[in-house]
Protein backbone atom coordinates (compact mmCIF):
# COMPACT_ATOMS: atom_id res chain seq x y z
CA UNK A 1 0.00 0.00 0.00
CA UNK A 2 0.91 3.20 -0.89
CA UNK A 3 1.75 6.12 1.82
CA UNK A 4 1.59 8.75 -1.35
CA UNK A 5 -1.80 9.56 -2.06
CA UNK A 6 -2.21 10.61 -5.90
CA UNK A 7 -2.60 13.74 -5.76
CA UNK A 8 0.73 14.18 -3.37
CA UNK A 9 2.57 11.95 -5.63
CA UNK A 10 1.00 14.86 -8.55
CA UNK A 11 2.32 17.89 -6.52
CA UNK A 12 5.61 16.30 -6.73
CA UNK A 13 5.21 15.60 -10.35
CA UNK A 14 4.15 19.19 -10.93
CA UNK A 15 7.44 20.52 -10.03
CA UNK A 16 9.11 18.26 -12.48
CA UNK A 17 9.23 21.29 -15.22
CA UNK A 18 10.35 23.46 -12.54
CA UNK A 19 13.76 22.42 -12.34
CA UNK A 20 16.96 21.08 -14.60
CA UNK A 21 15.87 17.90 -13.21
CA UNK A 22 14.18 15.36 -10.99
CA UNK A 23 16.92 15.07 -8.76
CA UNK A 24 16.96 18.78 -7.57
CA UNK A 25 13.20 18.07 -6.60
CA UNK A 26 14.55 16.10 -3.99
CA UNK A 27 13.84 19.43 -1.28
CA UNK A 28 10.55 20.17 -3.03
CA UNK A 29 9.26 16.74 -2.70
CA UNK A 30 10.58 16.43 0.84
CA UNK A 31 8.88 19.05 1.80
CA UNK A 32 5.29 18.23 -0.06
CA UNK A 33 5.35 14.96 1.96
CA UNK A 34 5.87 16.66 5.26
CA UNK A 35 3.29 19.05 4.72
CA UNK A 36 0.74 16.88 3.75
CA UNK A 37 1.78 13.74 6.45
CA UNK A 38 3.74 15.63 9.29
CA UNK A 39 6.59 13.53 9.33
CA UNK A 40 8.57 11.64 6.04
CA UNK A 41 8.34 7.94 6.65
CA UNK A 42 10.68 5.73 5.70
CA UNK A 43 8.08 4.44 3.22
CA UNK A 44 7.72 7.58 1.69
CA UNK A 45 11.42 7.99 1.29
CA UNK A 46 11.44 4.81 -0.84
CA UNK A 47 8.18 5.93 -3.22
CA UNK A 48 9.82 9.37 -3.42
CA UNK A 49 13.27 8.12 -4.58
CA UNK A 50 11.18 5.96 -7.26
CA UNK A 51 9.56 9.29 -8.28
CA UNK A 52 12.37 10.92 -9.41
CA UNK A 53 14.41 8.14 -10.60
CA UNK A 54 16.80 8.13 -7.53
CA UNK A 55 18.18 5.47 -5.09
CA UNK A 56 16.37 5.94 -1.85
CA UNK A 57 19.72 6.51 -0.16
CA UNK A 58 19.90 9.62 -2.45
CA UNK A 59 16.66 10.77 -0.60
CA UNK A 60 17.85 9.77 2.83
CA UNK A 61 21.21 12.11 2.66
CA UNK A 62 19.33 15.05 2.04
CA UNK A 63 16.64 14.38 4.29
CA UNK A 64 19.36 13.34 7.41
CA UNK A 65 20.99 16.42 6.54
CA UNK A 66 18.72 19.25 7.43
CA UNK A 67 16.75 18.90 10.77
CA UNK A 68 13.77 20.33 9.89
CA UNK A 69 12.42 16.86 8.84
CA UNK A 70 10.67 14.72 10.83
CA UNK A 71 10.40 10.85 10.86
CA UNK A 72 7.35 8.76 11.74
CA UNK A 73 8.67 8.39 15.36
CA UNK A 74 8.79 11.95 15.95
CA UNK A 75 5.82 14.10 13.48
CA UNK A 76 4.54 16.92 13.90
CA UNK A 77 2.11 18.80 15.71
CA UNK A 78 -0.77 21.01 14.16
CA UNK A 79 0.52 23.56 14.22
CA UNK A 80 4.72 24.03 14.26
CA UNK A 81 5.85 27.44 16.14
CA UNK A 82 9.18 28.50 15.58
CA UNK A 83 10.57 30.63 18.31
CA UNK A 84 13.51 33.27 17.86
CA UNK A 85 16.18 32.68 19.69
CA UNK A 86 18.38 35.50 18.22
CA UNK A 87 20.09 38.02 20.31
CA UNK A 88 17.16 40.69 19.59
CA UNK A 89 14.43 38.50 20.43
CA UNK A 90 16.26 37.16 23.42
CA UNK A 91 17.26 41.07 24.91
CA UNK A 92 13.38 41.42 24.46
CA UNK A 93 12.13 38.58 26.23
CA UNK A 94 12.45 35.51 24.12
CA UNK A 95 14.27 33.43 26.23
CA UNK A 96 11.52 33.93 28.85
CA UNK A 97 8.62 33.61 26.05
CA UNK A 98 10.25 30.53 25.39
CA UNK A 99 10.33 29.03 28.92
CA UNK A 100 7.04 29.82 29.99
CA UNK A 101 5.02 28.23 26.39
CA UNK A 102 7.02 25.37 26.86
CA UNK A 103 5.84 25.02 30.61
CA UNK A 104 2.13 25.65 29.65
CA UNK A 105 2.63 23.35 27.10
CA UNK A 106 4.13 20.87 28.55
CA UNK A 107 7.15 20.48 26.19
CA UNK A 108 11.14 21.03 25.27
CA UNK A 109 11.75 22.50 22.39
CA UNK A 110 11.47 20.54 19.55
CA UNK A 111 8.96 18.35 20.90
CA UNK A 112 5.24 17.80 19.95
CA UNK A 113 2.56 18.18 22.85
CA UNK A 114 1.04 15.31 24.44
CA UNK A 115 -2.43 15.91 22.43
CA UNK A 116 -0.68 16.35 19.20
CA UNK A 117 -1.13 19.85 18.59
CA UNK A 118 1.89 21.87 18.73
CA UNK A 119 5.63 21.42 17.95
CA UNK A 120 7.80 23.78 19.55
CA UNK A 121 11.09 24.45 17.56
CA UNK A 122 14.19 27.19 17.82
CA UNK A 123 15.05 29.40 15.22
CA UNK A 124 17.83 30.58 14.61
CA UNK A 125 16.80 33.94 13.60
CA UNK A 126 13.17 34.64 11.95
CA UNK A 127 14.66 38.24 10.26
CA UNK A 128 12.08 40.22 12.49
CA UNK A 129 14.34 41.86 14.86
CA UNK A 130 12.17 45.00 14.62
CA UNK A 131 9.39 42.95 15.80
CA UNK A 132 11.16 41.33 19.11
CA UNK A 133 9.90 38.81 20.13
CA UNK A 134 8.62 37.19 17.19
CA UNK A 135 7.48 33.78 16.39
CA UNK A 136 6.69 31.41 13.13
CA UNK A 137 3.25 29.80 13.30
CA UNK A 138 3.60 27.28 9.85
CA UNK A 139 4.25 30.28 7.45
CA UNK A 140 2.90 33.01 9.32
CA UNK A 141 5.28 35.41 10.90
CA UNK A 142 4.03 37.44 14.08
CA UNK A 143 6.00 40.06 16.09
CA UNK A 144 5.82 41.50 19.66
CA UNK A 145 4.39 38.15 20.70
CA UNK A 146 3.30 37.15 24.25
CA UNK A 147 3.11 33.96 25.83
CA UNK A 148 -0.85 34.70 25.66
CA UNK A 149 -0.40 35.26 22.08
CA UNK A 150 1.65 31.79 21.04
CA UNK A 151 -1.35 29.88 23.10
CA UNK A 152 -4.26 31.46 21.48
CA UNK A 153 -2.53 31.31 17.88
CA UNK A 154 -1.25 27.76 18.20
CA UNK A 155 -4.96 26.68 19.47
CA UNK A 156 -4.05 26.15 22.49
CA UNK A 157 -6.02 27.49 26.18
CA UNK A 158 -4.10 28.36 29.41
CA UNK A 159 -3.91 25.85 32.10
Amino acid sequence: MSVLSEGLRQKIRDHFSRYPNKQAVTLPALHLVQQELKCVPTEAVEEVAELLDLAPAQIFDTLSFYGFFRDEDRPLGKKRVWICRSLPCMLRGGDQLLAEVCEKLHVSPGDTTPNGEVTIELAECLGACDGAPCILIDDELKLNVSVEDVLRLAGEGHE
